[in-house]
Formats: structure tokens, C-alpha cells, sequence
């Protein structure tokens, strides 16, 4: 008999039952997109962030002269320690080798430097970078892994095009090439100590920083010019990291073994820097916090967003709800105080208009749901130009959503219900 009442009571003022269904599914699609997107945009834009450059500096452990200016080490060649160039394929071994996008070693070389052919040109001290541009590193399961400054450093811009890593060749900065007065094809001499090379300038290169008044070269050319062979100064390491919180910059040594767990675990700066030491023997991790800490806080300002607008598209339904509710209730005090009068407890009542609205709930949901699914579409498109991944989980999520939106909307007209009196109402007052 119960639902038999519920479904005579549901075919009843269709408009008003649509109303209250379109209120739902506009709060679950807008509820339905901002979910998916943000679950999605934490991935994203920590790819985006790694399109402006690396975000980890690792140096020797054991090196003096501590010299770092925004994240860069500006300790002169001749002072400090050196790592092993072979080592570097263990990165892709540690539990968060996925995340690792990229690595490029450096070395720095104090060398003169005279346009060629022109044994009179005059000289000038110029620093010279030998670096990875697009290099394969073996990985100790067999397996190879392409990386470089292409993969570091994407934002780079470069007229002409970058030395093949190995061939006799370079890439100018841009203030050094105009100082000199250099241009692309021109042949440089370049020497330190003993040792002496010709290079052709095949790009010149606008990176924002020390390095467009250096000499960007092969990594070999600078061990070669060093005489420090297979071996480099400093990484830079480009990771895919969750935004760090509280737990994150505990010391792991005064962690539970649940906690280690949970840290290890997961992709922060600082676990995976730890897991890099533990690859890496005599090594120094440092993140480079104007990147690390800007990538924190635009991350949380974009899901704290996220999250106030499905709020609001929550509340604005429940609003709609409570009012069609109250309309219903007020429309049906006769039929109440009837069903009252008959023996129906305000239990039952309640529970007569509940089930009503969690079947508009139920239906309001699936529609919203396939909505938001579109509008996260074009919300994932328009924003990172790839839409989110479909995930099926949030189904049930928005049908639960749903469901409590229009139970919070209903809680002052069934209150109001439960109340009406049978005799007063009965007598038409």
C-alpha cells in the first residue's frame, strides 16, 4: 500500500516533479564537472609546471663553497667535488621513477673564447655549460630512457637548433652571441688549460637566466675541457610531486613505521628526494622552492576553488528542492490531516514524502551525472586541451550527493508535515 501511495503521489504535478528533478541533475552536473576536473587537475598541472622548468638541484654531498642563488649552484670548477655521469640510470630505478619526467647534468667550464679563424680576434673569459640536450641513459633493467634539457628545460627558446650531443658543436646564449657579435654557423675557439676545441654555433638560445651569457656544449666537450671525464657538477631533475603539507616535512627518522609507509608512498618532494639519495650514493637533494612552493599554492588555490563551486551548485539545489518540498507540503496539509486522521503516524507521513524525493533524486543524479560528464569535456579541453578521464566511481558518488541534497531540502517541509494537525485541518482551517 505504501508504494502504491508513493507512485500514484510521483505521477502527480508532473511540472512540479520535473522542476525538482532539473534543479537536482543542474546541481550534480555542475557537481559531477568540478569532481572530475579536479581530480584530474592535479596531474595537469603538475605536467604544466614541468613545461616551466626543473623543480629538484642535485649537488655532491660532499662539496665546500656552499654558493646557491635561486636554486642555482655558482660554485666556480676548480673547488668541490664531482659524481659519477653512469650512476645516473638508477633515478629511473627508485619506487617514484614514473614521476621522474627528465634529468640533465651540468658542468661548468671557465674557458677563453675567440671567433674563428682569426688567430688575432681578441679573447674573452667566457663560462662554458656542457650539458645533455637530448641523450638516451641506459637503465640498469636493460632498458633506455631519452632525457636531457629538452625534457628539463622545455621552455627554452632556441633560434636555429640545438648541438647533436655528439658532435662538435654549440649553442650560444643570447646576450653572449651579441656581445660578440656571433651568429649562427660561426666557428668559435674555445680553450681551458691545455686543451683546445672549435665548435660551430648551431642556435642561439633565450633562457632567462646565467645561461644566456654562457656557451651551452655536449657534456663531453666539457669533461674533455675539465679533464674530468664522465663525471658532472650538478642535476637538475624535472618530478611529477603532490603539493607539500604538514606531513610531508616531517623527519622521516621520527616517523612511525606506518607513517614511513605512507610518506615513502607517496610523491612528495621530499620522499622522492630521499629515495634519489638512496639510489645515488654522496649525493645532496635540494627541491627548488620558488618552483616546488608555487606549485604548491596555485594547486590548492585551484582545488579549494573547485570545491566552492560544487558547493554552491549544492546548496542553490537544495535550495530549489526545499522550495518545490514546501509548495508540496502546503498544497497536500488536506490529504496530510487525512492520512492522519486515518492512523498514520508522523513517522509514516515522513517517510511517504521522503521516498518521493529520493526518487527524484535517483533520477535527477543519473541525468546530472551524464551532463557533468560533458561539461568536464569541454572544462578539460578548454583549459589543459585534454579531457579528464572518465571515472565510473562517481556515479554512485552523485546518486549519494543527490540523495542528500534532497534530503536536506526536505527537512523543514517534512518537519512542517509531521506537524499538521488532522482536526484543525479537516474543519478547513
Amino acid at each position: 500500500m505504501f508504494f502504491r501511495i508513493v507512485s500514484d503521489s510521483f505521477a502527480r504535478k508532473p511540472r512540479r516533479k520535473a522542476l525538482t528533478a532539473a534543479a537536482l541533475a543542474l546541481g550534480m552536473a555542475v557537481a559531477t564537472a568540478t569532481l572530475e576536473v579536479s581530480l584530474d587537475v592535479g596531474d595537469r598541472l603538475a605536467h604544466e609546471f614541468r613545461s616551466l622548468g626543473a623543480n629538484l638541484l642535485v649537488t655532491p654531498a660532499a662539496d665546500t663553497l656552499p654558493l646557491e642563488i635561486g636554486g642555482v649552484d655558482y660554485r666556480p670548477v676548480e673547488v668541490g667535488a664531482y659524481l659519477p655521469e653512469a650512476e645516473l640510470g638508477k633515478l629511473k630505478t627508485i619506487f617514484w621513477r614514473n614521476n621522474i619526467i627528465g634529468f640533465a647534468p651540468f658542468l661548468d667550464v671557465p674557458v677563453d673564447l675567440a671567433a674563428a679563424p682569426q688567430p688575432q680576434a681578441a679573447k674573452s673569459r667566457e663560462v662554458l655549460i656542457g650539458t645533455w640536450y637530448s641523450h638516451s641513459v641506459e637503465v640498469p633493467d636493460g632498458s633506455r630512457f631519452p632525457t636531457g634539457i629538452s625534457s628539463t628545460n622545455p621552455y627554452w627558446h632556441i633560434e636555429g637548433q640545438w648541438f647533436a650531443d655528439g658532435a662538435e658543436e654549440c649553442v650560444l646564449g643570447m646576450d653572449l652571441a651579441h656581445r660578440r657579435d656571433l651568429h649562427i654557423g660561426s666557428v668559435i675557439a674555445i680553450r681551458a688549460g691545455e686543451h683546445t676545441r672549435k665548435l660551430t654555433v648551431t642556435g642561439i638560445v633565450a633562457a632567462g637566466g646565467r645561461e644566456d651569457n654562457a656557451i651551452l656544449a655536449p657534456l663531453p666537450v666539457a669533461q674533455d675541457l675539465a679533464a674530468r671525464p664522465s663525471q658532472y657538477r650538478r642535476l637538475l631533475v624535472s618530478a611529477l610531486t603532490k603539493p607539500a603539507d604538514a606531513f610531508s616535512e616531517r623527519d622521516p627518522a621520527s616517523m612511525t613505521p606506518v607513517e614511513y609507509d605512507r610518506w615513502y608512498c607517496s610523491p612528495y618532494i621530499s620522499s622522492i628526494s630521499h629515495q634519489m639519495q638512496q639510489q645515488l650514493a654522496g649525493i645532496e637533494v635540494r627541491p627548488i622552492r620558488q618552483v616546488a612552493e608555487g606549485e604548491g599554492r596555485i594547486m590548492t588555490r585551484v582545488r579549494s576553488l573547485m570545491w566552492l563551486v560544487t558547493l554552491a551548485a549544492l546548496f542553490a539545489a537544495a535550495l530549489a528542492v526545499g522550495a518545490t518540498s514546501a509548495t508540496t507540503v502546503l498544497e497536500r496539509r488536506p490529504e496530510i490531516g487525512l492520512m492522519k486522521a486515518l492512523g498514520a503516524s508522523a513517522r509514516a507521513v515522513g517517510a511517504f514524502f521522503l521516498m518521493e524525493q529520493l526518487l527524484l533524486a535517483l533520477i535527477g543524479g543519473a541525468i546530472g551525472y551524464a551532463a557533468g560528464l560533458f561539461f568536464a569535456r569541454i572544462l578539460g579541453i578548454g583549459i589543459f586541451g585534454v579531457a579528464p578521464a572518465i571515472r565510473l566511481i562517481l556515479f554512485p558518488v552523485v546518486l549519494v550527493l543527490a540523495a542528500a541534497v534532497a534530503l536536506l531540502g526536505s527537512l523543514a517541509p517534512l518537519g512542517h508535515a509531521s506537524r499538521v494537525e488532522p482536526a484543525a485541518v479537516l474543519r478547513g482551517e
